[in-house]
Parts: C-alpha cells; structure tokens; sequence
C-alpha cells in the first residue's frame, strides 16, 4: 500500500493534474506530489523515475504490469530515449514491468539513435504479412465455423490481391461472403467482390493517410507509385520529379515520419502498406 501511493506521488510529481474519468464524467484527483522526484521538466530523467516508482509498487503488490504502447514511430529521439532508459532501469532492478510496443520500421533507426544500447535491450520481432498458411486460415476459419466454405480459387484469389495483408484479407473475405448466394464462396464472387473492396478502402483506409499529406508530398508518393509495387531508388523516385534527390530528401523524411513510406535499406523507399500504389495512381495524376 505504501508503494503504491509513493507511486501515486511520483504520477502527480510527473503530470501538473491526475484527472480519472468514469462514464463521461471526470474526477480530480488531489494528491501530494513526492517533490524532488521525476518533476525536472526533463523527460529522460522524470519517466525513468516515475517507471520506477510503478514498478515498486507493482512488486509490493505482487501484480506484474504490462505497459502496451502501439504507433511507436511517432515518438521524438528524445522521448524514445526517456523509454528506452525506464525499461534499462526496470530491467536492471528486476522490476515486474514489461512494455510491449508496436509500430512501422523506423522504430529500428529511432531505437539506434536514442541510444546505443536499445538493440541489447529490446528484441525487434518483424510482423508484416502473414505467412500462407495463417493467411489461409484468417479466411476459411471463420467462415467455416459459420458453415460456409471458401473454394480453393476463391482463396487463391483472395491471397493474391491482398498480399497476405490482415486488414485486407478480412475486407474481401467480408464483401466475397455479401455477395456469394449459398454455402459456398467462389472465385466469381471474390472478383465481383473486388470493386467494392477496393471502393470501401478507397473512402476510408487510403484516403485518411493520403488526406494527412501536403500536396508536395502528395506528388512525390505519386512519383514512387509510378513504378509499382515494392522497393525502389529514392533516386529515380527524384528523377522522374526532375528535381535532385537531396532537394526531395525533406520531403521523404516528412512522409516517413508520418508512417506512409519506409526506408527497407539505404536509398531505398517503399510504401507502407500493400495497394497503396494503386490508389495513388486512381487518386491523382503525375503532373
């Protein structure tokens, strides 16, 4: 009880107000802040300690703490560097704390840059496309459990168009089964399903990242959608722009930071996500 109101403390040492909210309705929560401690107004000193102060508590209690922080490639250098130090620290004291975080390729550079140590410290699994078989399953699983059955074909089909990405395996598989008439789902009605997929994720899942661009960095994802699918030069992307590379490299950065392409090695770009080169190509023109 002791460490779990120190770390109550620290919290109101950490933020100007704790405020809880229950059903719509807010509650101030007046607490003593624990003065002296993560209260510097610098993060990399004041997050570490108030990690600690959550990990003692959750110690005393003998309740271990899983701290889930999805988008992670939005975090300054600074501030992945004050998250990095708190785990270092939890790690080092053998405090019941574990983070788990997800979030786009550039959190590997990020995780580098903050700090030397990172890539020791925390374990940088790959989840991209799913493999056939779990892909297979995402789509014959559900549907069968209902009593409908994909035919092979139609999961052929399925598997090729989206590229094994989960997102769009489930938004096929949903406007294949509208439209299917019976217990069995069929090629025919996976590529009489493909307008309206492609017209929902048009409205919604592409237009919300292509609406989050400047013009500028509008023209040069349309520039990279032009040749396709996969990985390529950020030279030639430049060329086609006829303009230098280094006069687009801020351009390209800006669009990295806000998780719409990717660097999978040195000088080379990719979009983040399967079909979006596509959508480009229907929602602008190379001018």
């Amino acid at each position: 009880m002791q460490a779990g109101r120190r770390g109550l403390r620290v919290l109101r040492s950490f933020i100007s107000s704790v405020k809880v909210s229950v059903n719509d309705v807010e509650y101030g929560l007046s607490i003593s802040p624990e003065l002296g401690t993560a209260d510097s107004g610098d993060l990399e000193a004041d997050l570490p300690e108030l990690m600690m102060a959550l990990g003692e508590a959750a110690k005393a209690a003998k309740r271990p703490v899983a701290i889930l922080i999805d988008e992670l490639q939005y975090l300054s250098t600074s501030e992945f560097s004050a998250l990095i130090m708190s785990i270092h620290k939890l790690n080092q004291a053998s405090l019941p704390v574990i983070m788990v975080g997800a979030g786009l390729p550039q959190i590997l550079g990020l995780a580098g840059t903050s700090k030397s140590y990172a890539e020791r410290l925390v374990k940088f699994p790959t989840i991209g496309a799913l493999d056939e078989k779990d892909a297979v399953d995402a789509i014959v699983n559900p549907a069968k459990r209902e009593g409908v059955g994909f035919e092979s074909a139609a999961v052929r089909q399925i598997l090729s168009v989206t590229e094994r990405y989960p997102y769009f395996l489930q938004q096929w598989s949903h406007e294949a089964w509208n439209i299917a008439d019976g217990q069995s789902i069929k090629a025919k009605d996976v590529l009489e399903a493909h307008n309206n997929a492609i017209s929902v994720l048009d409205e919604s899942f592409f237009k919300v990242r292509f609406d989050r661009c400047t013009p500028s960095e509008k023209k040069y994802m349309r520039a990279l959608a032009n040749f396709g699918s996969g990985s390529h030069r950020s030279g030639d992307v430049a060329f086609l722009l006829k303009v230098k590379t280094a006069s687009v490299a801020p351009t390209r950065s800006k669009l990295i930071k806000k998780g719409m392409i990717y660097s999978p090695s040195h000088g080379d770009t990719a979009f983040t996500v399967p079909l979006f080169d596509q959508y480009m190509k229907r929602a602008m023109d190379l001018g």
